[in-house]
């Protein structure tokens, strides 16, 4: 028997195995979806994240996706479109928003697009990666008045793909000012802030975790840039991190083994 995951982390790693640095065949990666059991941390995964250009190759109609658009606001109708003719479930779209000169238009864009096709699932709205600025917080306010999600890019295969701390505070605090959720993508295979062994300095999504639940309560910005920064896995496992599931909804992870191994090396799931 396998003990039951708490609820606080069920669905909380979207499995993108086919993006890199996995790179796993689309065919396989299903199979592994489809074929993991609560031992292969089953209830930890919530979606399958998949291109909208890969789903003619998508078989299985049970498989929960997220979609990503490899393009802008006019590339949604095609693979809205597809899901409905073929019974696809979908839990998420995943957008990002390319015109670095409007955001805030491009956004509007993406807003009139969904609300066009009556979309049913949450949208995830990647904004550029810069911080504060106020053509990013206008974005912003465009994304909660939709009533849609912010996603953040938190690593990547260039060392300028993963923000700083400080701008990961920036961007949680956008999110929860606006009582909007969000989700992460990229560099969070890890619980536990850590450097990789290409020198990348990475996110852990624990320390997300634990720093959203903070700012909501009230954190100071410095306080939650030294909780991304954070290091002592036992710390952080001790902490509050639970509440911060509530606004930090999943990241996509091209691997289910590691941080499922982390949890489990915390004591957060069991051995």
């Amino acid at each position: 028997m396998v003990a039951p995951l708490e609820p606080a982390l069920v669905g909380l790693v979207d499995d993108a195995a086919i993006f890199p640095p996995g790179n796993a065949p689309l065919p396989d990666a299903v199979q592994a979806y489809v074929g993991r059991s609560d031992e292969d941390g089953a209830e930890l995964v919530g979606s399958f994240v998949v291109r909208d250009t890969d789903l003619p190759q998508v078989r299985d109609a049970n498989v929960p996706l997220s979609v990503v658009v490899t393009g802008g606001a006019g590339q949604v109708a095609g693979p809205v479109q597809h899901a409905r003719r073929h019974g696809i479930e979908f839990v998420g779209l995943e957008i990002a928003v390319r015109d670095l000169d409007d955001p805030a238009g491009n956004v509007r864009r993406i807003v009139a697009a969904t609300d066009e096709l009556e979309t049913e699932w949450p949208t995830f709205v990647e904004l550029p990666h810069v911080a504060s600025t106020r053509s990013w917080l206008e974005a912003a306010d465009e994304v909660a008045a939709a009533g849609m999600r912010l996603k953040f890019r938190t690593g990547g295969l260039e060392p300028e793909a993963h923000p700083a701390s400080h701008a990961l505070a920036r961007w949680i605090d956008a999110a929860l000012d606006r009582e909007t959720r969000f989700k992460c993508t990229a560099g969070l295979h890890r619980a536990v802030r850590h450097t990789s062994p290409e020198g990348f300095e990475q996110h852990g999504f624990l320390n997300i975790l634990v720093a959203t639940a903070r700012a909501f309560e009230g954190a100071s910005l410095d306080d939650v840039v030294a909780t991304l920064e954070e290091r002592d896995g036992a710390a952080l496992a001790a902490a509050e991190w639970r509440d911060g599931r509530r606004w930090f909804t999943s990241f996509g992870s091209c691997s289910v083994g590691e941080p499922l191994a982390d949890l489990r090396d915390l004591g957060l799931v069991a051995a």
